[in-house]
């Protein structure tokens, strides 16, 4: 089998009323997630900001080199540019490595593109900065292909102009995992939507997340050429398992 380790930012998003569990549980399960990850040298691990400053803390007692990713606006991504940039701030603090914004999609969908491009330059400049990688999120199950292949070329063209020499700090991601779509449709990554991504991406890598069961997807969106692959069920897809986890 492919050695997918490297790809894959191991996720735990769940808040504690999502999952049933107390904030003690919670605690401890993003901490065995981190333990996980550093014994399969999974690349990251992707947690709510809450859990940053310890679970950093304990990687770092580890000596381990699992970074540590955070989720900003998230899910909805509809918070300001300036609550973003707060969140930001103090998920730096923290010790946060990776930052996965969600972009204002509904934003973008009304054609309120200050805000969008606003919010791209901010949060990004605050990343480069202080050497972290931004990743943002579009939310591929709330757009249409059109719209995936338009707001990717928006975000690539404002940071290939904003932020030359330094795109591969920033990412496109393709999901949160958490949107609600009807009929069925898949919520998350999907061959059709990364190929779109990819497409216009220009020099900025691009993240698959949500969806990706198996390794065999998960070396399907290698293919397809995704950097990273961000999944609840990290252990399975290196065991060669099938999930049945949505994200």
């Amino acid at each position: 089998m492919m050695k997918i380790n490297t790809y894959l930012d191991s996720t735990y998003l769940k808040t504690p009323a999502q999952s049933g569990l107390t904030e003690e549980q919670t605690l401890k399960t993003v901490m065995a997630l981190a333990d996980e990850a550093d014994a399969q040298n999974i690349f990251a691990v992707m947690i709510r900001p809450d859990y940053v400053k310890e679970v950093k803390n304990h990687l770092q007692q580890l000596k381990s080199g699992v970074k540590v990713g955070t989720v900003i606006g998230f899910h909805e991504g509809n918070y300001s540019p300036d609550e973003k940039l707060l969140e930001a701030e103090q998920a730096i603090n923290d010790g946060a490595d990776e930052l996965d914004f969600v972009i204002n999609y509904e934003a973008y969908k009304k054609g309120d593109y200050q805000v969008v491009e606003k919010e791209v330059f901010e949060c990004t400049r605050l990343c480069l900065d202080h050497g972290k990688t931004a990743k943002w999120i579009i939310e591929i199950a709330a757009l249409t292909d059109v719209q995936i292949a338009d707001l990717t070329k928006r975000i690539s063209t404002w940071v290939e102009e904003k932020f030359p020499g330094q795109e591969d700090k920033v990412f496109v991601k393709s999901s949160t995992g958490f949107y609600k779509t009807e009929n069925g449709k898949p919520n998350g990554a999907t061959p059709e939507g990364i190929k779109i991504m990819k497409a216009n991406s220009g020099k900025l890598p691009v993240k698959a997340a949500g969806g990706v069961r198996s390794h065999d997807e998960a070396v399907q969106m290698i293919n397809l050429g995704v950097t990273r692959i961000g999944t609840s069920s990290a252990s399975a897809l290196l065991k060669g398992d099938e999930s049945s986890s949505g994200y």
